[in-house]
């Protein structure tokens, strides 16, 4: 911990590595975003495709923040940290999926499996296996465009760089996240949905195109946030 450099990599790690457990595993959940909002569906129609709305993932919510986790990661440990840190993340997510399936073949407890709640009675163990038993195309999407978005964002950012330099963080680490996540939002769902689920592919092009326009402006709100905490705390690390 006496080494400023290695203690910078371990905490930057940590909450790179957390956030994308979390976000396969809340990913689950869909939610609106405008009635979150206190606002009523937009209804928009985007290649002919009527009555779209921000229905997203729970997900969606960190990505944004693990893609400029990893800009930052870039900045001071290159690309060979970004990588360690990627491969070490899909091999912890891909464990822990490995986990969650063993668990739900286990057989339930008899006392556990009926719980009444003031909604009525739930079936625990049918509600366990189906929140975490995603199904394997999704899987294999989600790590595929985890993975491909870290590579191409590390790749960019380094693009950036060669014209900024040292300055302008906030302009490659921005646009490398923007270019990432417009990445990752396609291949997701082309691979969990259009090979996996047979959708049409242009349905699955406007629900990209719906995710990604969330992300663009996510990315865009908590960049100054990171970037915050980064002049301020992590720069004379």
């Amino acid at each position: 911990m006496k080494d400023k450099s290695a203690t910078l990599f371990y905490i930057l790690g940590t909450f790179f590595v957390a956030n994308a457990l979390l976000a396969e595993f809340i990913g689950v959940k869909i939610f609106s975003l405008e009635s979150t909002l206190g606002f009523k569906p937009f209804n928009f129609t985007i290649l002919g495709i009527e009555n779209l709305s921000f229905n997203l993932t729970a997900g969606v919510v960190l990505w944004p923040v693990v893609f400029v986790m990893t800009d930052i990661i870039n900045e001071y440990f290159g690309r060979k940290g970004v990588k360690f840190m990627s491969y070490t993340a899909a091999a912890l997510i891909a464990y822990a999926f490995l986990m969650v399936y063993f668990s739900i073949g286990l057989s339930p407890a008899g006392f556990w499996i009926e719980r009444t709640t003031d909604s009525g009675s739930v079936n625990m163990d049918l509600a366990f296996n189906t929140i975490f038993g995603q199904g394997l195309w999704i899987i294999i999407g989600s790590l595929t465009a985890f993975l491909f978005g870290q590579l191409v964002d590390v790749t960019v950012f380094h693009y950036f760089k060669s014209f900024t330099g040292s300055s302008k963080i906030w302009l490659r680490a921005t646009g490398s996240t923007l270019v990432s996540q417009l990445v990752d939002s396609f291949v997701v769902l082309f691979i969990a949905f259009y090979i996996g689920a047979g959708w049409d592919l242009k349905l699955v092009l406007v629900i990209g195109l719906v995710n990604y326009i969330y992300k663009f402006f996510v990315a865009g709100l908590f960049s100054p946030i990171l970037f915050f905490f980064y002049f301020f705390f992590f720069k004379n690390i």
